[in-house]
């Protein structure tokens, strides 16, 4: 079985790649921004982690927020790292990955595509939002000319 995580494919499109990280913007948008960022290697626990991932992965936190906070301006971000999904089947493998949600106590609009947080100040929901390809391209495009400054 294929990790949707770790490795070239990943889960969602791809941003960046990094040394020990690949950055996605997930495939699910009802939180405008959301991204997940995931270990290249197999790695099943956050305490497997060596002091080089880890380092890179707080330079990858600071350069998010920042890059997210300068397009769709949310009021909070959410980090969760969740593996409760790879024991859904018979012989689970878990990957160290994290999930950056943006929250926002305000509607926010991009690409002429309204967002709302309609549980903000609680746990995010996992209900899904396709947007359309043409936006996801684009979000990707203004966050890695963001990354480039």
């Amino acid at each position: 079985m294929k990790c949707e995580f770790c490795g070239k494919g990943g889960y969602g499109k791809t941003i960046d790649e990094r040394n020990y990280w690949n950055i996605f913007l997930a495939p699910s948008q009802r939180y405008l921004g959301t991204c997940v960022i995931a270990i290249r290697r197999h790695c099943s626990n956050l305490s497997d982690l060596e002091d080089i991932e880890w380092k890179e992965f707080s330079i990858i936190v600071r350069e998010m927020e920042f890059i997210l906070d300068e397009i769709f301006k949310p009021t909070l971000f959410n980090w969760s790292c969740f593996k409760n999904s790879a024991y859904r089947v018979d012989d689970p493998d878990p990957e160290v990955h994290w999930h950056l949600i943006p929250r926002y106590d305000h509607e926010v609009e991009f690409q002429g595509i309204k967002f709302e947080d309609p549980d903000f100040g609680f746990i995010p929901q996992p209900i899904k939002r396709k947007i359309p390809e043409t936006v996801m391209k684009c979000m990707i495009n203004k966050i890695k000319t963001y990354q480039q400054h």
